[in-house]
């Protein structure tokens, strides 16, 4: 009789099992089923492929440090611009140009594949992230995004919409850039226009207080006087010579000879003190020391002219180069719109649901073994 009781014992073992395994595999994977090709509704993609284009200008300005350079890495925006996509602020200004909140919501008798619209903004970024796919190649600076929705149009609508965001992201980057070359060189006249006030503000100065326009003309002026002055003070000395020949020592143009010379000889004296002090006769700075500061004063403005003229040269450039769009965003592939809806992958996810239940009920079952058998 012992046979038999084994028998009953192992059938009620194998019906526990069969019974586990209709309640843990058979009926939720026919419920999942059922939900998927019933309820579930279809979601079509669209997608969009860019990259980031910068033009590079070389500046044949060297001077304030490069301002040809006027837009940054092609990397780096593409890196912004994935980190974009996927931010709230995108969300933000999708949902309120496209009511995201509506277009993710339309199937109503879908809870689990849409969206709640009593949902919060977090609660909308992760079902975003959920509905957008970005591709990024780091690479080639390729960006792709697949683009669900659960109408053709509304997935190609969101797909345009995030395009133009981010062209508009990079163009605001673009402005940035060019807003903070065009101020630095703007900076940099400002300070060469400064610099050239003051150093001819110092020369008008200096002439005020010497009374001299140019002291390299003055010297030559007085230099020729000299030379007049020796000039007629050597005609006078041999106009005497000539009289004290041929006349008395009383004789009166002896004595006007000689006043003429004595007159000339102070004259010249009086043009050498000038060389020692100020040529306006008040006394102060003499010549020499005068010539210095006003070639000083020379080289500081010409210096400031040159710089004036560069900065100049440079902010025309930086104008010119403001006025380009210096990065853009550029389409290879333009929102496409779908024919056939490729999600939700109802095949797939059956089948991982049908895999990772069944995989529940064996090991439920080796429990249920392991238990019997240590019995």
């Amino acid at each position: 009789m012992a046979p038999p009781a084994n028998r009953a014992k192992l059938e009620r073992r194998h019906g526990l099992i069969a019974v586990l395994f209709v309640l843990i595999v058979v009926v939720p994977v026919g419920l999942w089923a059922g939900y998927l090709y019933q309820r579930a509704e279809d979601q079509f993609v669209s997608t969009v492929g860019f990259s980031v284009r910068t033009e590079e200008a070389q500046s044949p300005l060297d001077i304030l440090g490069g301002l040809g350079s006027l837009s940054g890495s092609g990397s780096s925006d593409a890196d912004i611009l994935y980190e974009f996509i996927q931010s709230q602020i995108m969300v933000q200004t999708i949902d309120a140009q496209l009511d995201l909140r509506k277009l993710f919501s339309i199937p109503e008798t879908d809870p689990i594949f849409s969206f709640d619209p009593e949902g919060s903004i977090e609660d909308l970024v992760k079902y975003w992230q959920r509905m957008i796919r970005v591709n990024y190649d780091t690479g080639t600076q390729l960006i792709e995004l697949q683009v669900r929705a659960f109408t053709p149009q509304d997935a190609q609508n969101i797909a345009q919409a995030i395009f133009e965001e981010n062209s508009r992201m990079i163009n605001a980057l673009s402005a940035i850039a060019r807003e903070d070359t065009t101020r630095y060189a703007r900076e940099e006249l400002d300070k060469s226009v400064a610099r050239l006030k003051i150093a001819r503000e110092n020369m008008t100065q200096f002439r005020l207080q010497h009374q001299i326009a140019d002291p390299e003309t003055e010297i030559v002026v007085q230099t020729g006087l000299m030379n007049a002055l020796q000039q007629r003070l050597s005609d006078a000395l041999i106009e005497l010579d000539l009289l004290s020949d041929i006349a008395s020592k009383t004789d009166p143009r002896i004595t006007l000879a000689q006043r003429k010379i004595d007159v000339i000889h102070a004259r010249i004296n009086d043009e050498r003190r000038k060389f020692g002090s100020n040529p306006t006769g008040q006394g102060g700075e003499d010549f020499s020391t005068m010539i210095g500061e006003f070639e000083s004063l020379i080289v500081d403005r010409e210096f400031a002219e040159k710089s004036y003229l560069a900065a100049l040269q440079a902010y025309d450039f930086a104008l010119a180069e403001a006025s380009r769009q210096s990065r853009y965003l550029a389409a290879y592939v333009k929102p496409t719109l779908a024919e056939t809806a490729l999600h939700p992958k109802r095949e797939l996810l059956l089948g991982l649901a049908a895999l990772f239940l069944f995989m529940i009920w064996a090991i439920l079952t080796l429990v249920l073994y392991s238990i019997r058998d240590r019995r």
